[in-house]
């Protein structure tokens, strides 16, 4: 007979392996949660981006030619990848002056190997029938094309011809795509910003939740029947400041069932996605400088498990893709034959020589302050104007070129035609030929420091406001109270001196056509603080901008983008004055309590008022607080106390 105690030892040990079996088969039998992975290749704001470009460092980033090879590197490893863009694709280089009639920015992005892009604001930089033609032209080519969608900024029904250019394209409010297992739901949308740049598009807007909603709804109910995991992607062109603020941040907030934004417009550079609940917002800079490259696992519930997040640089270490430069290369002979042979140049002469470089346009604008390049382009508009009119001329008091239409800089070394046209490359004019033209207004001294008031306080909130002038000085203290930051300004005649501004006097003000459009948008956004009114030189105020435009003898328009690069050629070698500031615009950074608060205007003494009443009421309140207590610990002393001796 065996002892109780190994008995009993033995029954223990058989009841273990029982329980660990009955764990164990359950365990077994319940089948792993599936896991997706996906690898998305991205873009955005690529404006017409074809050849690298020189960078502050004595290198080059970006290029067509280059980021066909890093992407074809980059599918080689991840066969089931897709490749989109978040729109913007046009506007920034000379190959533009050739999108409505051959849409090299589309053959190129179909070269390139792309699955889907969006349309952004620079996408209407010719208006509706600029698109339209251009929408025409990739269709005719014959090559092969992208997928566009665009799910709330559409062509009016009144606008057929828009419309019929969309409908051969077939621009769809989504796509979808099936690959490596995975249904992919793909759709577009333009903010309300970037709707706000595009003044002359004439398209019709619909609030971007309101959209993605609908369409993320259509997507799911289209996919509803599908044994395939399915995974949304939204293509914003709306943007974020990278720090969780804006649209596309309260985009992802206000609709459910997006996996992934990729954000375009505000040229955003992230180094880490976003994550707002289960959706993912990417961005990678503007001008190709980068690649973006992400490669995530999620699971049937669409929560994100990990993700591999990269942005490749497309520089000079990466070899030209020869498709690309053949493609690219092919398209020159077009821009020389097409556009620039009416202005008598060639797409790569050299239109002057610096000996010193300009501030990158990485950097340009990051600070409120004034710039060389911003100086040389307000010059050039002068120039032009005295070029153009001739014996004519009515000096100009104020050129003025804003800090969000300037697209490019000079290194170092020589000047090109294309490097001057990237500088100034935005729009077209009433001709309906490439580049912003010139405007003449005229405007009353007060309205002048009304503008120097803009660059002094709108700037640190919106770095496209800050401006750059000619004619004119203006000193701002960033620490005085908003719309009241301006403590000096003055004319600035041929001969350098300086002359006080007349509040009621009309001066002549000289820019491009968009800057001039953006002007009278002052009034809303300063809640009419700031009131800047553009008028004729009778003191009649202006309704179409259009009709102030300055043109040559031979009747073409001055384009901004002619004026710079004529007034290099005329100097031929740069002028030394533009390596350093001139004191054109200059901060006062005192905190002397007269310097603060001498000269404020209403809404200045307004908000004094309001801090000072504030301030009041704490400092009351504060007293209010101490006096009770010391009445209270007065009751608490005075009661009896029994004799403790």
């Amino acid at each position: 007979m065996r002892h109780p105690v190994l008995k009993r030892l033995t029954v223990f040990c058989l009841t273990l392996c029982l329980l660990a079996a009955g764990l164990l088969i359950p365990a077994s039998a319940t089948p792993p949660e599936p896991v997706n992975t996906s690898t998305i290749l991205f873009t955005h704001d690529t404006h017409d981006h074809f050849l690298p470009m020189p960078d502050e460092n004595g290198g080059e980033y970006g290029g067509y030619t280059r980021l066909a090879t890093l992407l074809k590197q980059e599918r080689a490893e991840h066969p089931d990848a897709l490749t989109l863009d978040a729109g913007d694709f046009s506007m920034g280089s000379l190959f533009q002056t050739i999108y409505t009639s051959h849409a090299p920015e589309l053959q190129a992005l179909g070269a390139m190997g792309y699955d889907v892009t969006t349309l952004g604001n620079h996408e209407f930089d010719y208006r509706a029938k600029g698109l339209a033609d251009m929408l025409h032209a990739a269709v005719d080519s014959g090559a092969p094309l992208p997928a566009i969608v665009q799910a709330n900024y559409k062509p009016p029904e009144s606008d057929t011809a828009t419309r019929e250019a969309w409908e051969r394209y077939g621009i769809q409010d989504y796509v979808i795509i099936e690959r490596g297992g995975i249904n992919y739901g793909i759709f577009g949308v333009m903010g309300e910003e970037a709707d706000s740049n595009a003044p002359m598009s004439g398209m019709e807007f619909e609030p971007t939740a309101e959209a993605a909603k609908r369409t993320v709804a259509a997507i799911q109910a289209e996919l509803a029947d599908s044994s395939n995991p399915t995974f949304i992607i939204c293509l914003s062109h709306s943007g974020t400041d990278g720090k969780g603020k804006g649209e596309d941040y309260e985009l992802a907030k206000q609709v459910d069932g997006i996996d992934l934004i990729i954000s375009g417009h505000t040229h955003t550079t992230l180094t880490e996605p976003i994550q707002v609940k289960d959706t993912l917002i990417v961005s990678a800079g503007e001008y190709t400088t980068y690649l973006g490259s992400l490669t995530i696992t999620w699971n049937e519930k669409g929560e994100k498990l990990s993700w591999d997040y990269q942005l490749l640089p497309v520089d000079q270490t990466v070899e030209d893709d020869p498709g690309m430069v053949q493609l690219t290369n092919g398209f020159q002979p077009l821009v020389e034959s097409e556009y620039l042979d009416q202005y008598d140049m060639k797409f790569d002469q050299v239109l002057a020589t610096t000996d010193f470089a300009f501030t990158p346009i990485g950097q340009f604008a990051a600070e409120q302050k004034e710039d060389t390049l911003g100086n040389l382009i307000a010059d050039s508009y002068i120039y032009a104007v005295q070029q153009a009119e001739g014996e004519n001329y009515i000096p100009v008091d104020f050129a003025v070129v804003a800090s969000g239409v300037i697209r490019g800089s000079f290194a170092a070394g020589e000047i090109t035609t294309s490097d001057a046209f990237n500088v100034s490359s935005l729009g077209s004019g009433a001709d309906g030929t490439p580049g912003y033209p010139l405007i003449s207004v005229w405007i009353t001294g007060k309205e002048l420091k009304d503008a120097f008031e803009v660059d002094a306080s709108v700037t640190p909130i919106m770095s496209a406001a800050q401006l750059y002038g000619s004619g004119m000085t203006w000193t701002w203290n960033p620490h005085r109270i908003i719309f009241n930051k301006v403590t000096d300004c003055a004319q600035v005649l041929p001969d350098g001196t300086t002359v006080p501004l007349e509040n009621d006097k009309l001066y002549r003000v000289v820019t491009g056509l968009y800057s001039g459009q953006m002007l009278g948008t002052v009034n809303d956004q300063s809640f009419g603080i700031l009131t800047i009114t553009p008028k004729d030189a009778e003191g009649n105020v202006i309704t179409s901008f259009e009709d102030h435009i300055i043109y040559n003898p031979d009747g073409s328009e001055v384009k901004e983008w002619y004026a710079l690069a004529s007034y290099l050629q005329s100097m031929g070698t740069v002028d030394s004055r533009y390596a350093s500031p001139e004191g054109r615009k200059t901060a006062d950074l005192s905190w002397n309590p007269i310097h603060l608060l001498k000269g404020l205007n209403l809404i200045g003494a307004l908000v004094l008022l309001v801090l000072l009443v504030l301030i009041l009421l704490v400092v009351f309140i504060i007293y209010r607080i101490a006096t009770r207590s010391r009445r209270r610990g007065r009751r608490r002393g005075s009661g009896y106390r029994p004799y403790r001796g």
